[in-house]
């Protein structure tokens, strides 16, 4: 692997005084200084989750909270250090920026190295910049709405991040501006024993639109990775938001992390979760549908093989009239893999006349696989519509059996239903990274049923 010149890489442990560096290194301002010394207080004081996967490997002392890549983000592609720069384009990175998309943000490690905005973007007031730029350039913004979706005290991890966050993007689109290119950030872990602590925020005004894409990677080391993120998401009236992620992690990662969006008076929020990575991973996006119109769909695809246990699904509580939403769970499981599906509906007192779905479907390929759901549904209010579907199959022999006699080989065969299976939930994910998963996916199958 390629060493890379890092400015800084905090010594292993949890301690004040790596928040006291955080915050010296980027000059912030006592109010977050304080904020983070009280999560740093409310994680200690957190249990760990009393359900899901183990998490008993994860050593929190053994792990850096900080490392920092560079002392200021690139403007240009070109004026990024030559390795770092040869890291990402061998991801494929930053391919596509001019044609695909209106923004990039790349971050290494726990800071961006590099980002760029449309200038026409620029001009409608779209703001779309590192959290440590917006704390500098948009503070009253980001103390006004940091922690009112996810509170500090939400759970352990997301106590965690709010101690040592760093990076991670800030999204403001002024009102009635329609953001038509996706903005997509790319997060990768490249050392051993270090944390993630991005902090995504993203403040649709009334009106508006974006869509956002995050992709995570990280080579493979012998010792565990923690990447515990969070992502808050504020849509105004008649706003719409779409937040794509495609994840692979590898298989050392403990991939923990809160997502939630806030949603108003007829607004919309789309979910495309893709988990194709990692040791663990439990995330359940989750939408607050706070106002009468409020709407909320999430896709949630999930691949898990041998050592690997990927609990996620989402959670969508209604809390005003007239509100929709839906939760659709695609899963596969192969060779020993873990894949446990949680959905969570609640229609509160004040959620009259509101509707939800949940469509899960779990996929096993082998009789090692297990896959398991639990639903939730609670419900307080009155004249509510709930539709509930679930089914765990095994892989069809008999369609395994037509397509090799049609002369595909047994790999080509599966991994063709397996994505027969997935495909048809990415109407809403850009065409490229749709091939981008159907490759993923086609390689995990290809590397364990050669």
């Amino acid at each position: 692997m390629t060493p890379m010149p890092y400015s800084y890489t905090a010594k292993p442990g949890l301690t004040t005084d790596v928040l006291a560096k955080i915050s010296k290194f980027k000059n912030e301002p006592a109010w977050l200084v304080n904020f983070r010394q009280e999560a740093l207080k409310t994680f200690e004081a957190l249990p760990m989750p009393n359900f899901g996967p183990s998490l008993k490997k994860l050593k929190f002392d053994d792990l850096s909270y900080y490392i920092r890549p560079v002392d200021s983000e690139a403007k240009t592609w070109d004026k990024v250090d030559s390795r770092m720069r040869y890291l990402f384009e061998t991801l494929g990175l930053p391919t596509g920026e001019q044609d695909l998309l209106a923004g990039v943000k790349t971050q290494l490690e726990s800071d961006v190295i590099y980002g760029s905005l449309k200038e026409e973007l620029v001009k409608q007031g779209v703001i779309f910049c590192s959290m440590e730029e917006a704390i500098q350039k948009h503070s009253d913004l980001v103390k006004k709405y940091l922690g009112t979706v996810i509170p500090v005290s939400d759970n352990k991890f997301s106590a965690l991040n709010s101690a040592f966050l760093s990076g991670g993007s800030f999204i403001y689109v002024p009102k009635n501006v329609k953001v038509d290119k996706p903005l997509q950030t790319y997060f990768r872990i490249n050392t051993a024993n270090s944390g993630q602590f991005e902090r995504t925020l993203i403040i649709a005004e009334a009106g508006s639109f974006v869509h956002y894409i995050e992709g995570c990677s990280a080579p493979n080391f012998s010792s565990a990775n923690l990447h515990a993120a969070i992502v808050e998401v504020i849509v105004k009236k008649g706003a719409t938001v779409k937040y794509t992620t495609l994840q692979n992690w590898s298989r050392n990662v403990y991939n923990l992390v809160t997502k939630r969006a806030a949603v108003y008076q007829n607004a919309k929020m789309i979910w495309t979760d893709i988990n194709l990575g990692s040791e663990v991973t439990m995330k359940y996006p989750a939408c607050l549908l706070l106002e009468e119109g409020a709407r909320a769909s999430l896709v949630s695809i999930a691949l898990a093989e041998n050592g690997q246990a990927i609990d996620s699904g989402g959670k969508m509580i209604h809390l005003a009239p007239n509100t929709e939403s839906s939760i659709i769970s695609k899963s596969v499981s192969l060779k020993g893999g873990l894949n446990n599906f949680r959905g969570l509906i609640k229609f509160s007192k004040n959620a009259n006349n509101s509707k939800s779905k949940i469509d899960c479907r779990g996929l096993i390929l082998d009789d090692k696989s297990k896959n398991n759901g639990y639903p939730a549904i609670i419900k307080e209010g009155t004249d509510n519509q709930i539709e509930y579907e679930s089914t765990i199959s095994q892989l069809s022999s008999d369609q395994l059996f037509y397509l090799q006699s049609r002369g595909l080989n047994k790999t080509l065969a599966t991994s063709t239903l397996v994505l027969g299976q997935l495909s048809p939930l990415l109407k809403d994910v850009p065409l490229e990274y749709t091939i981008e998963m159907q490759r993923l996916v086609e390689a995990i199958i290809n590397e364990n049923y050669v």
